[in-house]
């Protein structure tokens, strides 16, 4: 599911040029190349949480919390790189993924964890969140494209 959700995003930004990836079309509004570093961003979050066992360090949030947290400081820090910036950037995060997938087991996705607020959890279910998140982001995008392009 990971590779077909992927699959169909580089599908929907393709030809899309700086202008379309900067666009904001409404107050408060992400840009497409924001949520698109915000999916690579959530990516990396899940392989440092899952394969590292540990939260982002101050090093990694300062670099990542723009696109994670998105806003204004996304608004700011993300802009103005064309579609190739982006589309690397999703495919370099995605073959680190799966290279790391590879190296598990299959049982280990089922692997129960418990979060310090005593909510339980298995690998499975962080991997499905990640795609989940890709997914309603590519709604967005396509509802920005829509806009942008003025099109029902």
């Amino acid at each position: 599911m990971l590779e077909y959700s992927r699959e169909i995003l580089l599908d929907d930004i393709k030809g899309l040029d700086q202008g379309d990836l900067d666009y904001i079309a409404y107050e408060g509004a992400n840009s497409i190349g924001a949520l698109l570093v915000h999916i690579v961003a959530i990516e990396f979050v899940h392989q440092v949480i899952t394969f590292e066992k540990r939260d982002l360090n101050e090093t990694e949030l300062a670099y990542w919390e723009s696109a994670l947290f998105l806003g204004e400081k996304a608004k700011e820090a993300i802009k103005n790189k064309p579609i190739e910036y982006y589309v690397n950037l999703l495919s370099e995060t995605r073959e680190t993924t799966l290279a790391l997938l590879r190296s598990q087991k299959e049982e280990w996705l089922f692997e129960e964890h418990k979060w310090e607020n005593g909510v339980t959890h298995n690998y499975y279910w962080l991997w499905y969140h990640v795609m989940e998140d890709e997914v309603n982001h590519r709604g967005q995008i396509r509802m920005i494209k829509k806009m942008l392009f003025n099109t029902p």
